[in-house]
């Protein structure tokens, strides 16, 4: 009995994965276990990296309010805390911003808990 390959099946997982390495240089693009392998690795940093981004923008907003803060003569600590005391309900990413793009709205923040 001739051995049975489902040629359809192999050939569609194979066109998803040259379509996910197309773009890439030489054999990563063209040769399957090459191309799988750049592929597979490459989805593997795609998933770290969307937990990674959130870190690194969560760093950015806080060393941006701490330089803020300091022309006001706070601490990043200090005036995250005087914050949370008042009950001043604003997140990182709001505050980063008004840092950035409106500084006499975070003057006016600053002035609130002094």
């Amino acid at each position: 009995m001739p051995r049975s390959v489902n040629h359809v099946a192999s050939k569609a997982r194979k066109k998803k994965i040259f379509k996910l390495a197309k773009g890439s240089f030489g054999r990563r693009k063209n040769v399957w276990t090459v191309a799988k392998n750049s592929v597979e690795k490459g989805l593997t940093y795609a998933y770290r990296d969307r937990r990674a981004k959130k870190r690194n923008f969560r760093a950015l907003w806080i060393q941006r309010i701490n330089a803020a803060a300091r022309l006001h003569g706070f601490s990043y600590s200090e005036f995250m805390g005087r914050l949370n005391s008042q009950g001043i309900q604003l997140n990182r990413k709001v505050l980063a911003d008004l840092a950035m793009n409106h500084p006499d709205s975070f003057e006016a923040v600053v002035n609130s808990i002094k």
